[in-house]
């Protein structure tokens, strides 16, 4: 089950689960985003199709941030113009959720929340705060004589 989508006028095949990075995109309720623009459609393997009006694409905003830098140089030779521009692009990466069509439905499996990480320390031995750890220092290096001139 896939479908073909349109967003930031670039063409994304996407099936439930797959993340994408698409342009910034304005993010409604709860991260949530809806895609209008369907292209084509598919059930199976083999099959394709024009959507009908209820077909849809859900997917939920994992992460936002911006590209890797692009340096834009230009040069116009023997008149001394020289100008250098970086550019990053902003993106959001959304996480296909549903795809529906024809009265069917595929969702994405749920993810997993990540547990936050217990403190070793803390959980074996909770007399380790009260020790002081002692630091070793470093001895330093014995200085170099400096070689004698011959004359």
């Amino acid at each position: 089950m896939y479908a073909v989508i349109r967003a930031g006028g670039k063409q994304y095949r996407v099936a439930p689960g797959d993340v994408i990075r698409v342009e910034k995109l304005a993010t409604g309720t709860d991260g949530q985003v809806e895609f209008a623009e369907i292209l084509a459609v598919s059930g199976g393997e083999g099959q394709i199709g024009k959507p009908e009006a209820g077909a849809r694409v859900v997917g939920e905003v994992v992460k936002e941030g911006r590209g890797e830098k692009i340096l834009v140089f230009h040069y116009k030779r023997k008149k001394q113009y020289k100008k250098l521009r970086g550019h990053r692009q902003a993106f959001s990466a959304v996480r296909i959720t549903e795809v529906a069509f024809d009265g069917q439905s595929f969702k994405a499996p749920e993810l997993e929340k990540k547990q936050p990480k217990v403190k070793k320390a803390l959980a074996e031995e909770p007399e380790a705060e009260a020790k002081p750890k002692a630091h070793a220092k470093k001895k330093a290096a014995p200085k170099k004589t400096a070689a004698k001139k011959r004359k």
